[in-house]
């Protein structure tokens, strides 16, 4: 089958590889376009458009889409019997979408019409779902609003991370857009009742508010770690929390409670297992707090 891919980060390279290992014609890769990263700030192509090379494929990084009908009409002739699009990070057209005889289907990472949005791996750990898991969509012009053609679960465990259901939710997309193109299942509208929206997130999400619930205090730092990351400012830094668990423990919210760094929380405690200071490495709580003493009765801020 002659396919474009639209994907950037790493979630999308498995279905890219996938879908090449099967033999599917891939007449182009679309991606973002390189960006500044790094100490040096050095133009580094996103995961996709390393994967794409490795692989011998055509790359195309147009930094917009949407109002482009240069754009439209390249995609258009390509002459493409589907395209696969796995958070490519623009917005597509209607030309565009419509551009292809089976038009553009999406691998999205929730059970639909769950965590419609930008983060849905995230919002899933935030509220303390059961599960997780992928639906192939055929894509229409709303957000994330087209009928679903695929769905594969997962659950998720008690103790899981985003990278975790990330990687495994990344596999089960790959296996879901091969049998969607193989089989051409019937599309079946999204239910209208069940929707929730997973916004962008901002560095901002990541502060620790202590008269939340040590429970969902411990999935915030499971869900945001390993970005936007999860924080606290104490002695006018901010310290980075990588780790953390529910641990025995109450008092006032914000205060360290133990020489193990157990934190009050609005109900129970939370031990955090692994910090990071400011142009620092990340550290075991116990060599960090050598360092960086939070004795007793202490309060964070």
């Amino acid at each position: 089958m002659r396919l474009a891919f639209m994907g950037s980060p790493d979630f999308a390279v498995p279905a890219l590889r996938a879908l090449h290992a099967a033999g599917h014609e891939i007449a182009a890769v679309y991606c973002q376009p390189p960006r500044p990263a790094g100490r040096g700030q050095k133009e580094t192509p996103c995961p996709v458009h390393k994967a794409a090379l490795a692989l011998g494929l055509p790359v195309r990084s147009p930094a917009r889409v949407r109002k482009d009908a240069a754009e439209h009409a390249a995609f258009a002739a390509l002459d493409l019997d589907a395209a696969v699009v796995a958070a490519y990070g623009l917005i597509l057209p209607k030309p565009m979408l419509e551009a292809s005889r089976r038009g553009c289907l999406n691998i999205h990472a929730s059970l639909l019409p769950r965590w419609r949005g930008a983060a849905p791996i995230q919002a899933a750990i935030l509220a303390g779902d059961a599960e997780s898991g992928v639906t192939i969509m055929q894509m229409e012009e709303g957000l994330d609003t087209g009928p679903m053609l695929l769905k594969g679960s997962l659950p998720i465990g008690p103790r899981m991370t985003t990278p975790e259901l990330h990687d495994a939710l990344a596999a089960i997309g790959a296996d879901l857009v091969l049998r969607a193109l193989a089989e051409d299942p019937p599309p079946v509208p999204q239910p209208e009742d069940g929707v929730t929206y997973a916004a962008k997130l901002t560095k901002e999400d990541g502060r620790l508010d202590w008269a939340e619930e040590a429970a969902a205090l411990d999935r915030r730092v499971r869900a945001l770690n390993p970005w936007p990351g999860t924080f606290f400012t104490q002695g006018g830094e901010q310290i980075r929390v990588l780790s953390a668990e529910p641990a025995p423990g109450a008092g006032p919210p914000g205060t360290v409670l133990d020489e193990a760094a157990t934190i009050a929380c609005g109900a129970g405690a939370l031990r955090l297992t692994r910090l990071q200071r400011p142009g620092r490495g990340p550290l075991p709580a116990a060599d960090f707090l050598r360092g960086f003493p939070l004795p007793p009765g202490t309060r964070l801020g």
